[in-house]
């Protein structure tokens, strides 16, 4: 079995706000709202993980601004326009049943539930309704909608999400 991704992304800085260190995230996460709730976040500097203490979390349309201790001038925080924000597993959200996190995904091997091997997960779509997974084989695409009807089983610990093909979704 493969090793779970430690470290989930839940944003990425776009653009230094104000003058006094704060940042303007890019929420990749569901709930925005669960900045709120967080402590700590780990900043992906070129590979080097460095741990952020969040001192202040507010909301302007779809980004989050944050304010970090460790950053008290725009010039310290400028340098990390772009840069992806995490959390460990430890810090993410409870799933539900029958919920997965993106990473835990990508990569998984899709079967048709007649044996035959779809490909691996490359992408996960979320389209508001239901997310759709991007399925590639040697240049070969399927789109599956992430519901019942199509989604039979998903296996983290085989590596294995098992889909019917529904009508149509062959000829993509």
């Amino acid at each position: 079995m493969e090793k779970k991704q430690e470290m989930l992304q839940i944003g990425i800085i776009t653009n230094s706000h104000g003058i006094h260190g704060e940042v303007k995230v890019l929420p990749t996460t569901d709930n925005p709202e669960r900045f709120c709730e967080l402590k700590e976040i780990i900043l992906d500097k070129d590979g080097l993980n460095l741990t952020l203490e969040i001192t202040g979390v507010k909301f302007f349309k779809q980004y989050v601004i944050l304010k970090f201790k460790e950053f008290d001038h725009i010039e310290e925080i400028e340098k990390y326009k772009g840069k992806d924000l995490f959390v460990t597993r430890e810090n993410a959200v409870q799933l539900e049943e029958d919920e997965y996190f993106i990473a835990d995904l990508l990569g998984l091997t899709v079967q048709a539930d007649d044996g035959r091997i779809l490909g691996k997960i490359k992408e996960v779509i979320q389209t508001g309704a239901n997310d759709v997974y991007v399925v590639e084989e040697k240049g070969k695409f399927y789109y599956l909608p992430v519901i019942k009807q199509c989604v039979l089983n998903v296996s983290l610990e085989q590596q294995l999400v098992t889909v019917h093909l529904m009508k149509g979704l062959e000829e993509l």
